[in-house]
C-alpha cells in the first residue's frame, strides 16, 4: 500500500504563484513515475505534469512554461511550481505514483486550487 499526502494548496490572485507537494509513504519501488493530475467542476480530470524516477518529465500543453514538476527521490516527494496562474487554473489537483503493472498505482486525497480573476 501507498499512501499519498499533498498540500500546498490555496488561494491565489491571477498572475500568482504555489507550490504543491505530495509527500509518498509504504510500499514505495525504485522505478515509478509521479505525477500531478487536476479535475475542475464539471470536468474530466487531466493529466497536468509526471516525473519518472530517473528525472524525465513530461507537461500538458496548457502548463508548459508556467509549471515545473520536480522530485526528491531520498523524501519520496514530488513537488508541483505553478507561476503564471490564471482562473483556467483553478481545480483539486491531486498527487499520483505509478509503479507498473505489478505495483500498481496510488492517488492523494487531492487539494484545491482556486485562482481569482
Amino acid at each position: 500500500q501507498v499512501q499519498l499526502v499533498e498540500s500546498g494548496g490555496g488561494l491565489v490572485q491571477a498572475g500568482g504563484s504555489l507550490r504543491l507537494s505530495c509527500a509518498a509513504s509504504g510500499s514505495i519501488f525504485s522505478i515509478n513515475v509521479m505525477g500531478w493530475y487536476r479535475q475542475a467542476p464539471g470536468k474530466q480530470r487531466e493529466l497536468v505534469a509526471t516525473i519518472n524516477s530517473g528525472g524525465s518529465t513530461n507537461y500538458a500543453t496548457s502548463v508548459k512554461g508556467r509549471f515545473t514538476i520536480s522530485r526528491d527521490n531520498a523524501k519520496n516527494t514530488v513537488y508541483l511550481q505553478m507561476s503564471s496562474l490564471n482562473p483556467e487554473d483553478t481545480a483539486v489537483y491531486y498527487c499520483n505514483i505509478n509503479q507498473g503493472w505489478r505495483h500498481g498505482e496510488s492517488w492523494g486525497q487531492g487539494t484545491q486550487v482556486t485562482v481569482s480573476s
